[in-house]
């Protein structure tokens, strides 16, 4: 059956991470695994003179596709429905489960293979799948060692990318037996016998499925048009062997043209796996006689999109294609691992996403936008210019101080999170204070006249801040008053 592990029910951040960090294996493999993508990925854009203005020509296209997002994906639906295939809508991610799983059922079958897919990962579709007796198969090497290992995935584009080779082949021997096809006897960790492993397992799973649920990269609304990038050549397999193909899809995914997708088919490849092009683009448009599926369904997924949308600041999370280069620059993802976000989408696009999708209503969820040191190393990879570091500040301030948001294509006003009131107590004071230089000047002569009795580590709330962090010294004098006194008051120099 499909990996029991679910995000349901996990720590906060904070909590979640203090434990990963001190699983030294799992930084070893992380500050490896990341180390080396990102000096790969580093190499791919360097070779191309023109970077700056792909990204800005992604960000673009993306913020005019989600200003009249409404129209195309009315366009969408038309295309595809005059290619052959059958459009359904889903508001939200139990619709969607029950979407799929009556399309299934209504096939007859029992099991079915997947090609790696966020959107499917965020409904919680495998366990959906398993409830109503139905077994949901990965294909994805990364994904196939998560589910045979009943774990989860830690990163967007490695999923399982806190394994290592002794560790994978372990679980092959052990788990492969439940699934199909046994791993060989005598299996070692050399990557070529592990892949050799997975390509026999899921070989006898490719010849035999009847149907098939996909994800998408894009969706071209003028042709109605999926796209599905890989290297592994395994989602090939999916889109074109089974008799029913099912593709799970954000309403946030579709380009307007051929034209669009261009810019994307370049940024993509190289911010992900370092590549000029994936090895596998694959491409369907509705249904052919005598070529791949006799039936393709999609289903367009909202489940809190539409309700991003309306947020001016945070819709341009919903610019991300997926490419997982912000989680490979990030030191807070490095040291704390996928699995401490408590979502299918970790790092800093998770942090972002992921409280805009759920809301910010549980303790993890209101965690989420303080897991970062907003250092702005996101910001510079991201391929399509998501300013990730200001959404995380405009998600604190929501946490913070409430207000109102968009849930479910309604206007309502959320209360702020328990545990910040000392927070906002801080802020305002702060504010205020700023708004009144004479008490400015008068706190900062103050704290320099008592730095000698300051303490080592703040107090309450502060604390936690402290058990990491060295608390600054006070200088001497303020910079006013070191202006003032070496410049002069009247000084323009």
């Amino acid at each position: 059956m499909s990996g029991t592990g679910t995000y349901l029910g996990m720590p906060a951040f904070p909590k979640a991470a203090a434990e990963s960090t001190r699983n030294t294996t799992l930084r070893g493999n992380l500050r490896h695994a990341t180390h080396t993508i990102r000096d790969k990925r580093a190499r791919a854009v360097a070779e191309l003179d023109d970077w700056a203005q792909l990204r800005a020509a992604g960000a673009a296209i993306k913020n005019r596709t989600l200003r009249h997002l409404d129209h195309y994906l009315e366009q969408v639906e038309a295309t595809v429905t005059a290619a052959g295939g059958q459009v359904h809508w889903a508001a939200d991610a139990a619709e969607a489960n029950r979407i799929v799983t009556g399309l299934v059922r209504a096939t007859g079958e029992t099991e079915v293979v997947k090609v790696k897919s966020m959107a499917t990962q965020e409904i919680g579709l495998n366990e959906a799948l398993a409830e109503a007796g139905i077994t949901a198969c990965e294909t994805d090497l990364a994904e196939l060692i998560v589910q045979l290992g009943d774990d989860l995935p830690s990163h967007i584009l490695v999923p399982a990318i806190h394994r290592n080779r002794s560790e994978i082949r372990d679980i092959f021997r052990e788990k492969m037996a439940d699934w199909g096809r046994p791993a060989p006897e005598g299996l070692t960790d050399r990557p070529a016998e592990l892949a050799e492993a997975a390509r026999l397992h899921l070989r006898e799973k490719f010849l035999r499925a009847k149907v098939a649920i996909s994800g998408a990269n894009f969706m071209v609304a003028e042709t109605g048009t999926l796209v599905v990038v890989e290297s592994e050549g395994n989602g090939r397999m999916c889109l074109t062997l089974p008799e029913t193909l099912i593709s799970v899809v954000g309403v946030e995914k579709v380009v307007p043209t051929w034209r669009d997708l261009e810019v994307f088919l370049q940024l993509l490849p190289r911010s992900s796996t370092a590549e000029r092009m994936n090895p596998y683009t694959s491409m369907w448009t509705g249904t052919t006689d005598g070529d791949g599926p006799k039936a393709f369904h999609l289903v367009l997924l909202d489940n809190g999109r539409t309700d991003a949308l309306a947020d001016t600041v945070g819709r341009q999370a919903l610019r991300c294609i997926r490419c997982s280069a912000c989680l490979n620059v990030c030191p807070v993802y490095e040291r704390a691992g996928g699995h401490a976000y408590g979502s299918a989408y970790p790092g800093p696009i998770g942090a972002i996403l992921t409280p805009q999708l759920r809301g910010t209503d549980s303790e993890l969820d209101a965690s989420l936008p303080y897991a970062s040191s907003l250092c702005g190393a996101c910001y510079e990879v991201c391929p399509v210019a998501i300013d990730i570091p200001e959404v995380l500040v405009h998600l604190r301030e929501r946490v913070v101080e409430g207000g109102e948001v968009v849930r479910g294509g309604t206007k309502v006003t959320i209360r702020p999170a328990k545990g910040h009131a000392a927070e906002r107590a801080a802020m305002r004071a702060a504010r205020w204070t700023l708004d009144h230089p004479g008490t400015l000047r008068t706190a900062q002569r103050l704290a320099s006249r008592t730095r000698r009795l300051h303490p080592r580590r703040l107090p309450g709330p502060g604390r936690a801040w402290t058990d990491t962090r060295a608390l600054p010294e006070v200088p001497a004098e303020s910079f006013r008053d070191w202006w003032k006194r070496t410049r002069g008051e009247g000084s323009g120099k």
